[in-house]
């Protein structure tokens, strides 16, 4: 596995880790992490590429305000720049957003698109609660054991402390600036889902109380070629605490075929 800097079109600069050969996967992550939080996918039969979201890790950030199409647009310059052709895109949690906007406003970059622990139309009390979260984090109030809490059970202590690493060291402004996006992105491309066309796999766990399983199937019946997957047992990252199972499903995924 190799780290790399990325220079976009206009200018700005993206982190890159790259493993594998095959069909080209890009990966991007959620709020507050890194590419990092991809290893176990790193591992897939792939060209990987996994991606510091911006304002994480090394990768600079948007334009003060940025909201969700604006970190749409941010992924289809990613893909412009590494110049690999249309690529397999999955995300998780803010990165599913990001993913989903990006293959509908750019259908031509997006060969296959995954959506892990997305989220899909909150009901009104989901939403205010994490209005409030934004809120907090932009005043700089917001604290790292909420969602831990919300992501991890106690028998998951080792990749807790993994993850509370990133969140520690996240910068405060990209952060909130992200999560702002992510607090009211669940709206943005909700009615245009049914625009999707190439092969989506929608992925969450039983134990996600923020991408429920509700929310899964909703999004998965939506799309012309979608697959719903509910990981049993599991919470937010399903992805560090099932790598096995979730990789498995984004095995099948790529091997589904597309039609243009």
């Amino acid at each position: 596995m190799t780290s790399r800097t990325l220079r976009l079109s206009d200018g700005s600069t993206v982190r890159v880790l790259e493993a594998g050969a095959g069909e080209p996967l890009l990966l991007i992550h959620g709020v507050g992490l890194r590419a990092e939080a991809w290893g176990p996918q790193m591992r897939l039969e792939a060209h990987v590429f996994a991606v510091d979201m911006p304002g994480h890790g090394e990768s600079q950030p948007l334009p003060e305000g940025a909201r969700l199409p604006e970190y749409v647009a941010w992924a289809a310059r990613v893909i412009e720049a590494l110049g690999q052709g249309p690529m397999n895109v999955a995300g998780h949690s803010m990165g599913s957003l990001i993913a989903g906007g990006l293959a509908i406003e750019r259908p031509d970059l997006v060969k296959r698109v995954a959506l892990l622990n997305g989220v899909h139309r909150r009901t009104p009390e989901a939403r205010a609660a994490v209005l409030g979260r934004a809120d907090e984090i932009a005043s700089g109030r917001g604290n790292i054991e909420a969602p831990l809490a919300r992501w991890f059970t106690e028998a998951e202590a080792v990749t807790r402390a993994q993850v509370a690493g990133w969140l520690q060291a996240v910068s405060q402004k990209g952060y909130a600036m992200a999560y702002r996006a992510f607090a009211e992105g669940d709206t943005v491309y909700a009615d245009r889902i049914g625009d999707i066309a190439c092969p989506t796999l929608v992925l969450t766990a039983d134990g996600d109380a923020n991408s429920t399983p509700a929310m899964t199937y909703a999004m998965a019946g939506m799309v012309q070629h979608g697959q719903a997957v509910v990981i049993e047992g599991h919470r937010h990252m399903v992805n560090l605490t099932a790598p096995r199972e979730v990789s498995a499903a984004l095995r099948d995924w790529l091997a589904e075929e597309v039609t243009r």
